[in-house]
């Protein structure tokens, strides 16, 4: 399989039912699913989401989703197909959203991570993020949660320039 080929680019709301049923099965494991279809065709459709997906060929191999504020960002969901981890992919997709956050003149980006997920703090941490704070019982009163954040910039200091982001080919 030649990763080269693999594609990010802004998921539509016919991605929806994928995105969750990864939700479901990869994210919101052991937990009530609460990421269903509607809910995702929501975010994808909403003014203050960012949401985009990986694909090789045509099929869906990972999406990230993130919300904009005025001042910070907050990295909502991301998942790859444990098929494709530890190619990239999770790296490129939230590469992605920083730099929109970038662009949009965050000055940080903040993300809540299971504690029993290592591979996603590492993750998180290779992106430049940082442990803030745990939280006790976050995900539905059943775990933990590891609060992680990425300074972009002071929040007083200038905003770069607007320039789109690139279309990636990982």
């Amino acid at each position: 399989m030649d990763f080269r080929d693999i594609v990010v680019e802004f998921a539509t709301p016919a991605d929806a039912p994928v995105l969750s049923t990864m939700t479901r099965d990869w994210i919101e494991a052991g937990l009530d699913w609460s990421y269903r279809s509607a809910r995702l065709t929501r975010l994808i459709g909403s003014a203050n989401h960012t949401a985009v997906v990986a694909r090789d060929g045509s099929r869906i191999v990972g999406f990230a989703i993130m919300e904009f504020g005025d001042e910070r960002a907050h990295l909502v969901l991301l998942a790859v197909r444990p098929s494709h981890r530890r190619r990239g992919i999770g790296r490129a997709l939230g590469q992605w959203l920083i730099d929109s956050a970038i662009t949009a003149g965050a000055s940080s980006v903040h993300v809540e991570v299971r504690e029993s997920n290592p591979p996603a703090q590492s993750l998180y941490r290779n992106l430049g993020f940082e442990e803030s704070l745990r939280i006790e019982g976050y995900y539905q009163g059943r775990e933990n949660a590891v609060r992680m954040i990425r300074m972009l910039r002071a929040p007083t200091a200038a905003l770069p320039p607007w320039a789109p982001p690139p279309r990636q080919r990982h």
